[in-house]
């Protein structure tokens, strides 16, 4: 099953999110074969980064909440908020 990971980021946070990207990336590497999409949200000034969207499939809710859980930028407190959503992709088939 696909998953939506939808993370906002802590105001005034950005420090934590540049010294935490490259073990972010690394740890992303492990799941590449899982990775739909994955990237960055992104301010009005079309440049900061504000959170991550990252759409995954794994077997079930645990293993994608364990996902969330070892991934980097939560460990080290980045985000505000990070919610999981279960997806079905409709298009393209």
């Amino acid at each position: 099953m696909k998953f939506i990971f939808s993370c906002v980021d802590k105001k005034n946070h950005a420090h934590v999110r540049a010294e935490n990207r490259p073990a972010h990336l690394e740890y992303l590497g492990q799941f590449i074969d899982y990775i739909v999409v994955a990237g960055p949200t992104l301010g009005t000034d079309h440049e900061s980064m504000t959170g991550s969207l990252l759409i995954l499939e794994f077997d079930d809710v645990k293993a994608a909440q364990d996902f969330a859980d070892n991934d980097p930028y939560n460990k080290a407190g980045l985000f505000e908020q990070v919610t999981i959503t279960p997806w079905k992709q409709a298009l393209p088939k």
